[in-house]
């Protein structure tokens, strides 16, 4: 860099002098040998100072001069003899921007300069259009028929004879030239000229021939030297001069000028354009060549006009050639065929540049276009592969939202694009809103093409079927890093798929950790069954039309309830909630579901960032609040109607269903028409809930003043403002330790007693607080192997330990830190202490050291070295003691190559489990979902094939859910993450949707917050009969919010129903329970009941056996088979149960074999009728018991009020947080708290029982 002007170097003072296209640099040393000298004495303008390139020379920029040296440097320089410090005298050296020659001046203002060079060429460009028009005017002006000849010569007139072969040359050699037209030829020749010849001398580089034998010189010279002849030789005017053929110059000055113009502006054009621009001259230059060339050919023949040689030149070059008019002599049809032929060569050359560059482009995708981004609005989504199932799913879901019709997509992806992607985005349907960019996110010159920073929002999603997810995260951070920093304002949607690489995208406004929420949702799937079936539902956008026009009841139902999802509103603006300000949480929200049929599930205070999902009936509204409810369509969408008729109708047949009255719920709004429940209001005065007859007080238990007779008991009012004296919650505010853990007398085990607290050991950095139940001493890690004992316990196996709960295992490959998401839900603190279930961790690979430091705090909670195909593994961690078995898809299988094919290992293996273990609860995840028709897969189950078939038509119709109607999605039992993806898609419109769904999942613990949890209905509590009333029953008693209903069904074939009472009846004579290790009887809620304990389950037999009767001869009536089909049919049967028989005995066997007591095993041949019922809860019953027989299981998110309860429904519940007003009345509460539990029977503090 050179220095600036006045400023001292370590040798001396530096100067500078400018001058025209130059700039002269001056240094000036102190030892006084050289003087300053001028360039340009004598040396040809290079001077004699030493001349160096600023280029290579690299100095330091000085503010001022430096300091002279301090005495002591000066006196020892004088010891030492050194006395160039008493000169003063300085030698100055000039350095040169640029050579300071008069022909470097030139070149750097004629070629070098972009702005003065684009002048140049625009100049040279005009001068040659203006050769051609002056070439027509003279053509135009030109009349043969005056007479022909040369300048000051007599003329002559020529006839053509076309009888004759002869040719008159002279028309052809001679025009007539006007004076003052051949001055302004002659003028321009000159310019042109000169010009030429100056470029020509300034891009000399040794080779003067080739600068001499260029085209554009040849052409150059013949088109101004015989001009510049007419000056000095006058009869030469007249001589014909082909100027016509500047038109090539001026095309290859367009191009120059072009490129130039690039250059200045510091931008790109596209290549297209250029390659089209080129084409397009090129065709114009033919075209008038070829006109220009015949009519003055024809000047000796037939004499065309300007207009008629045009017309001939597109006639034949287009290949139509009318014939009408031709070339009369040689000459002309000469050039003819010389202009066909160069067309032949040059068009295709041209033609080929510019499909090369078509597909190029179709490849890189363009760009999007500045003026667009200015008017429209678009998104960007930056992928590294993309896949025709993302696509498909982001469109589906982005384009779903009405105000988002005229958005764009801007697909920047840096790999090529598929066949599949391709086809796609060629239908008229997205090729007009999706452009797809090939580039990299880490370019900015790729950003700038996908105009970024007018992007309303930018999704970056990872690449989840890689093998190294974490290397998949580190491109997901770099990208969003990269977009970042070139587009501040641009809102940033993230997805992430290793929890412990979150932290690093903080800054994106929503971010979406695929491990958290998946294991998050698998866990409460253990205790509320089919959750990932009711989040997925409530994530994706559908009309509520799915399976309207089915014959099956239940398909038309689920999917009318599929269309609910989560809306918001400020109260004030709201027709909902409006009429609730200054009411408690819990009467709006029942009151709204009674009268509307919205579910409200939580809200936001003006003041406050924090959601909250069911505050409580303590919770009063303000107008001020944003409410969110559930709902099949928002509040501004919807028509009121209100129809006094059709209520006071309603009012008497208030107790029948929704399946006797299917065509009273129309599907067309939100709107409660759905049906008001009447409700029995009488006594309704503010008491405490009482112990009931027959449910031991329980939530739902029969009142006694009203359950005698023939009058409908009645239901509590649901209190404007909350009463604390009514509210049951306050045992969860207390200490549980009383009931949560009485050793029963026959039991020998010490109790270790459990604290609450936070987890002081968190495996990643991100991870949200969550008060849990914790050991006392963290367990040593050789206590935390399940089938090894150590120096603490000697333990082995899971029947050791002792258990009193069932267990629930988990297989995964590596034990990563989102495993430590699975745990938590488990082990919160609102979970009574009773219902933890041991977790068994069947891993892979072995976990290491920081993740065992993670777990080792909570309480039974084990791992062990294994996998989930190899029975030996599964039999040593206790799968006989399980209820419930999580299979986590495989890293290393998530990728093959074929597409669709890496769930074939983990599909099966579950299969076979199935039959091994046919009253276990799996629950499943698969990478792709269109697999999960392969689970319980029967090749001859025409039921299934039916459901595939209501598929295609969902799908043909534009469902987003097609897949909602497969059996194991509508149980709850398949999951795949994918389906997840549709959750960081809404937060653009709803950006509330992450928030609520990790507070529904526990992964983020709001004081305040309700949390989701499930209980289950039984024969006992049909009393209240339907789904609006249960809704008043909890929000007087319990304050709890109901959100949908797990239901479960038999479905029985004509041909099978037989064989299923053969079945159920023969296992009614079987064994007693024999305590949680000995049978499966009563097991059924131990997975989903929150409450769902060992007095339970003998009263679940006595219950379940009826209703499998009831089936069972409801199936006879409907057969009226011969008694020799019963007898085929147990034959069937009993070789059925020998091929049952064999897998029982393969599996005593492998337990045998590793010294595993065998007590604990049912055998499969052997199966209870309550084995049967459980299995049906559970929403499985796989081929072991029959092939014709399907149990249907399906989730109701919000279903209408009148919706009849069966037995065994399992609800939703969201349940305020019971530490919510702990701090502001902790005396209060234990004061009401203990005359509460006093005046009440010590069963009703257990809220979890029904």
């Amino acid at each position: 860099m050179p220095l600036p002007d006045g400023a001292h170097s370590p040798g001396g003072v530096y100067r500078g002098a400018r001058g025209g296209g130059h700039t002269n640099r001056t240094f000036v040393f102190d030892d006084g040998r050289c003087a300053a000298r001028q360039p340009g004495a004598g040396d040809g303008g290079r001077g004699d100072g030493a001349l160096l390139d600023t280029a290579s020379l690299k100095m330091s920029d000085l503010d001022s001069e430096l300091v002279p040296l301090p005495p002591r440097y000066r006196f020892r320089d004088l010891l030492l003899g050194d006395q160039s410090f008493q000169n003063d005298d300085r030698v100055q050296v000039e350095f040169y921007v640029n050579e300071n020659t008069f022909k470097e001046r030139l070149k750097l203002f004629f070629i070098k300069n972009q702005r003065s060079s684009l002048r140049i060429r625009l100049l040279n460009f005009s001068l040659k259009l203006l050769t051609c028009l002056l070439y027509i005017v003279r053509v135009l002006l030109d009349d043969p028929a005056l007479g022909i000849g040369c300048w000051g010569c007599p003329k002559q007139n020529y006839t053509f004879n076309e009888s004759s072969s002869e040719i008159n040359w002279a028309p052809i050699l001679w025009v007539e030239r006007k004076t003052a037209l051949w001055a302004t030829q002659v003028t321009v020749a000159a310019v042109s000229f000169l010009e030429t010849t100056l470029l020509t001398y300034l891009s000399y580089k040794g080779n003067i021939w080739e600068q001499i034998f260029r085209v554009a010189f040849v052409l150059e010279m013949i088109n101004t030297l015989p001009f510049i002849i007419t000056i000095f030789w006058p009869p030469l005017r007249n001589l014909f001069i082909p100027v016509f053929l500047n038109c090539w110059l001026a095309k290859h000055a367009l191009e120059n000028m072009i490129n130039d113009f690039h250059r200045a502006i510091l931008r790109t054009q596209s290549a297209m354009f250029n390659q089209v621009l080129i084409l397009f001259c090129t065709l114009l230059c033919l075209v008038f060549t070829g006109t220009c060339g015949i009519q003055h050919l024809e000047r000796a023949g037939g004499n065309l006009s300007l207009l008629t040689s045009f017309y001939f030149c597109i006639v034949t070059f287009s290949t139509v050639g009318y014939g009408d008019v031709t070339p009369k002599i040689w000459p002309s049809q000469l050039l003819v065929a010389i202009m066909i032929c160069v067309a032949l060569v040059v068009l295709p050359l041209q033609f080929e540049e510019l499909v090369y560059l078509w597909m190029e482009r179709q490849k890189s995708g363009g760009n999007y276009s500045r003026h667009r981004a200015q008017t429209e609005k678009h998104v960007i989504l930056c992928v590294s592969s993309l896949k025709i199932d993302l696509l498909m799913d982001f469109l589906n879901e982005f384009y779903a939202h009405p105000r988002l019709q005229d958005y764009y997509v801007v697909i920047l992806c840096p790999t090529e694009m598929d066949i599949q992607v391709r086809r796609v985005l060629q239908i008229p349907l997205w090729s007009q809103r999706v452009i797809y960019l090939q580039g990299s996110a880490l370019k900015d010159q790729d950003l700038m093409r996908a105009k970024m920073d007018n992007g309303e929002a930018c999704f970056i999603l990872s690449s989840r079927n890689e093998v190294d997810r974490t290397a998949a995260d580190h491109q997901t951070i770099l990208r969003a890093w990269a977009v970042k920093d070139f587009a501040p304002n641009c809102p940033l949607y993230v997805q992430i798929l290793k929890p412990e690489n979150k932290f690093h995208v903080k800054f994106a406004e929503h971010v979406v950790c695929e491990e958290e929420c998946k294991y998050a949702m698998l866990a409460l799937s253990c205790i509320c069954p089919a959750t990932p079936t009711l989040i997925t539902l409530l994530v994706h956008t559908s009309r509520g039309q799915e399976g309207q026009d089915s014959p099956e009841q239940w398909q038309r139902m689920y999917g009318r309830c599929s269309g609910n999802e989560v809306y918001h509103i400020r109260m004030g603006d709201s027709k909902f909630f409006r009429e609730y300000e200054g009411k408690s949480f819990t009467y709006a929200a029942f009151h709204a579901h009674k009268k509307y049929g919205v579910c409200l599930i939580g809200l936001k205070r003006e003041e406050s960032k924090s959601i909250l999902l069911n505050p409580g009936p303590r919770h009063i509204l303000a107008a001020s609040d944003t409410c969110f409810y559930i709902n099949i369509t928002k509040e501004e969408n919807s028509a009121f109607i209100f129809k006094q008729e059709e209520k006071q109708k309603k009012k008497g047949f208030a107790g029948q269903g929704l399946y006797e009255g299917s065509s009273r719920l129309p599907v067309h709004s939100i709107i409660a028409s759905m049906g008001t429940v009447a409700m029995d209001l009488q006594n309704t005065e503010c008491q405490p809930a009482q112990s009931g007859g027959g449910s031991g007080g329980s939530k739902l238990a029969l009142p006694t003043e009203n359950g005698s007779g023939s009058r409908r008991p009645s239901i509590a009012p649901v209190l404007e403002v909350a009463d604390s004296s009514t509210l049951l919650p306050c045992d969860l505010l207390s200490d549980q330790s009383e009931d949560e853990m009485t050793p029963s007398d026959e039991e020998g085990l010490s109790v270790v007693e459990y604290v609450k607290g936070y987890p002081p050991n968190s495996p990643y950095i991100g991870s949200s607080p969550t008060l849990c139940h914790l050991l006392p001493v963290k367990a040593p890690f050789c206590c935390l192997r399940l089938d090894k004992g150590c120096k603490h316990n000697s333990y082995e196996d899971a029947k050791a330990y002792g258990f009193k709960n069932r267990l629930i295992i988990v297989s995964a490959e590596t034990a990563g830190n989102g495993l430590y998401n699975f745990i938590v839900p488990l082990r919160a603190y609102y979970r009574p202490r009773r219902e933890l279930n041991p977790i068994v961790l069947l891993l892979d690979n072995r976990p290491d050291h920081h993740f065992l430091e993670a777990i080792c705090c909570f309480p039974m909670v084990y791992y062990m070295e294994g996998s989930v195909d190899n029975l030996d593994s599964l039999l040593q961690c206790g799968i006989i003691y399980a209820d419930n078995l999580v299979v986590v898809d495989k890293e290393s299988t998530m990728s093959a190559k074929e597409d669709y094919m890496a769930d074939a290992k983990t599909i099966v293996n579950v299969q076979t489990m199935f039959r091994l273990f046919p009253s276990l609860s799996i629950t499943t995840e698969l990478t792709h979902p269109s697999n999960m028709r392969f689970m319980q897969f029967r090749a001859k189950d025409s039921y299934s094939l039916a459901l595939s078939r209501l598929e295609k038509r969902e799908r043909e119709n534009g469902s987003n859910l097609a897949f909602m109607f497969r059996l194991p999605f509508a149980a709850g039992r398949v999951f795949s993450i994918s389906m997840l993806d549709t959750l960081l898609y809404q937060s653009f419109v709803k950006d509330y949707m992450i928030p609520i769904t990790r507070l529904l999942l526990g992964l983020d613990t709001t004081p305040g917050s309700g949390y989701l949890c499930a209980m289950k209905v039984t024969e006992d509590d049909l009393w209240i009969r339907t789904y609006g009333r249960l809704f008043q029953k909890l929000c007087s008693s319990s304050a709890e919010i109901p959100i949908g209903i797990y239901r479960t069904e038999s479905h029985v074939f004509s041909s099978s129903e037989s064989q299923v009472s053969v079945s159920v009846e023969h296992h009614e004579e079987t064994r007693e329970a024999q305590g949680p290790w000995g049978s499966r009887a009563g097991t059924g809620g131990g997975g989903h009941t929150v409450g769902g304990g060992s007095a339970e389950r003998p009263l679940l037999r006595r219950k379940s056996l009826p209703w499998a009767r009831r089936l069972s001869r409801k199936g006879t009536r409907h057969t009226g088979k011969a008694a020799a089909e019963e007898i085929s049919q147990q034959r069937l049967r009993l070789h059925q149960r020998s091929e049952r028989q064999e897998l029982s005995e393969l599996v005593k066997n492998r337990m045998k074999h590793l010294g595993l007591p065998t007590t604990g095993y049912e055998d499969v041949a052997n199966l209870t009728a309550s084995d049967v019922m459980n299995r049906v809860n559970l929403g499985y019953l796989q081929d072991e018991m029959n092939d014709q027989q399907n149990t249907l299981s399906y989730v109701l998110i919000n279903p209408p009020p009148d919706t009849r309860l069966e037995p065994n429904d399992i609800v939703y519940l969201i349940r305020s947080d019971p530490l919510a007003h702990v701090a502001s009345s902790s005396r209060s509460r234990k004061s009401s708290c203990s005359n509460k539990l006093a005046s009440c029977n010590p069963e009703t503090r257990d809220e979890t029982q029904f």
